[in-house]
């Protein structure tokens, strides 16, 4: 878990050291749908690897942003989800979806 005491003092520097990693980014993305599985997050993300997936689910879990379900199965079932603390990333999802199409409009203009 993440400790208040070590998150910079700048709201918009706290943001985005959760979030500023190009994958994490992407994570919060796809998973704001629903719960996906590794592989199906994995496919939906595109190229990025194993170890690089599971190190910045880790990450996601510690900082509170990502659940993670372990089913009691064989073989074990993975499947993560968004914390409502994840959740409340999506309007700054919607914030960048928009600048990048106004970026883009801008850009063809």
């Amino acid at each position: 878990m993440v400790d208040v005491n070590t998150l910079p003092a700048c709201p918009v520097e706290t943001t985005l050291t959760l979030i500023s990693d190009k994958w994490k980014i992407l994570i919060v993305r796809d998973l704001l749908p629903g719960t996906k599985r590794f592989s199906e997050l994995r496919r939906s993300i595109g190229h990025i690897s194993q170890k690089v997936l599971t190190s910045n689910l880790r990450k996601m879990e510690a900082d509170g942003l990502v659940h993670r379900k372990v089913y009691p199965e064989v073989p074990p079932r993975v499947e993560y989800s968004l914390t409502d603390t994840g959740r409340s990333l999506k309007t700054v999802i919607d914030a960048l979806w928009d600048w990048g199409e106004n970026y883009k409009a801008k850009l063809e203009a």
